[in-house]
């Protein structure tokens, strides 16, 4: 396949201008301008060319629950449905973030090895998908946030049990629940801890011994100093909450950009309702939070959160306009996106990028992204480890 297009997104905010791009299966064989490329595609490859488009990576989406429904009560909604009933929704799901251009999402909370089971069914080409990088099931206490999802355990025993058991399931990343969550809402505090110091660090030995990844989901500022002691590789969330506001630790910043730890902040495409919800002051305050993460140079990554409550699977391009409007320069927001959150998710070397030899996963959107961030709503076509999507999916 020989695609062509007005722009090609060769680097963190750089364009090749009339440029092509060469697939063969599911790589990228040749990337350049198109008087150079168009030469070396074999006679009768089939061509696609977009005269007023831009070709770049697939999204990634580095935070999302396939097992939940993004309705307004979707612990609710799971409880209600068998396994069969949602495997069929996550499909659904699935589909619906390739079709809006995320070629790559990180399950971060599962239920009985489904998201592995569709990881695996994407893959094989008999379902339209994204690339998943599943958590399986997450780590929690007993009645601990998302307890719901069957990953409660106690102790330091049980905790590498279970880190060994999502290991031998197919887990390419462990995720840890630090603190409670508002999803969870007979469960801890969003600002309080749930795991010892003696235990993360059991855990995160666990999952490094075993070459994974270790993604903490974190609200309460104890929760990420904890997690960040123990050498987590990812936070979740990161919101700085306590019992009466927020209190962002300047020594545990500079540990974590010292640290390398990328910071996933979710922000769903209704982001703008924040002030409305939780008050103008106390939202500016959590949107200052991540400015001040920003400006430090944290390395921050795109993650929608969907599934959530209220928050689906088509928002990713709305999501990154957040970022926007906090200040950051739009080749550094599509770079959290694509580059940067491939890096943090452990496919660096495999996708984020069009090079020759990654996998042929693009995104191409009419008009300039760099101009308009709203232009990566207007997908023209996506193309999953060298196939297109169907163009009556979209």
């Amino acid at each position: 396949m020989l695609i062509t297009a007005a722009r090609v997104l060769a680097g963190p905010g750089t364009y090749l201008f009339d440029g092509a791009v060469l697939i063969e299966g599911e790589k990228i064989v040749a990337v350049g301008p198109r008087g150079e490329v168009e030469p070396q595609a074999p006679a009768g490859t089939p061509r696609l060319d977009f005269p007023g488009g831009t070709v770049l990576p697939g999204l990634i989406d580095a935070h999302v629950h396939l097992s939940f429904d993004g309705g307004a009560d979707p612990v609710a909604a799971l409880a209600e449905q068998d396994d069969t009933a949602l495997f069929s929704a996550m499909r659904t799901r699935a589909a619906q973030l390739v079709a809006s251009g995320v070629t790559t999402v990180r399950d971060l909370g599962d239920r009985g090895g489904l998201a592995l089971r569709l990881e695996r069914e994407i893959a094989s080409g008999t379902a339209p998908g994204p690339r998943i990088i599943s958590a399986a099931v997450p780590v929690t206490p007993p009645g601990g946030h998302c307890h719901f999802l069957g990953g409660e355990v106690s102790g330091v025993e049980e905790i590498r049990a279970l880190v060994k058991r999502n290991v031998a399931a197919g887990a390419r990343v462990i995720k840890v629940m630090e603190t409670g969550g508002g999803l969870t809402k007979d469960g801890s505090k969003s600002w309080e801890t749930q795991f010892s110091a003696e235990e993360l660090a059991a855990l995160v030995a666990e999952a490094h011994e075993a070459g994974l990844p270790v993604a903490a989901h974190a609200h309460g500022t104890d929760g990420i100093a904890a997690a960040v002691q123990a050498g987590v590789d990812t936070l979740e969330h990161c919101t700085w909450m306590t019992a009466d506001g927020f209190d962002l630790r300047q020594d545990v910043l500079e540990q974590i950009i010292t640290q390398g730890i990328h910071v996933c902040p979710t922000i769903s495409q209704h982001w703008p309702m924040l002030p409305r919800i939780f008050g103008a002051e106390r939202a500016e305050a959590m949107f200052g939070l991540i400015r001040q993460m920003a400006g430090a140079g944290v390395k921050l990554v795109a993650g929608t959160d969907a599934g959530v409550q209220r928050t689906g699977f088509t928002g990713i391009a709305d999501s990154l306009a957040f970022y926007e409007h906090l200040g950051l320069d739009r080749g550094r927001i599509l770079d959290m996106a694509t580059g940067e959150a491939a890096n943090a998710l452990g496919v660096g070397g495999t996708t984020g990028q069009i090079t020759a030899g990654y996998s042929a996963d693009l995104l191409v959107v009419e008009g300039d992204p760099l101009a308009d961030l709203s232009h990566l709503k207007q997908v023209t076509a996506v193309i999953a480890r060298g196939t297109r999507l169907a163009a009556e999916t979209i």
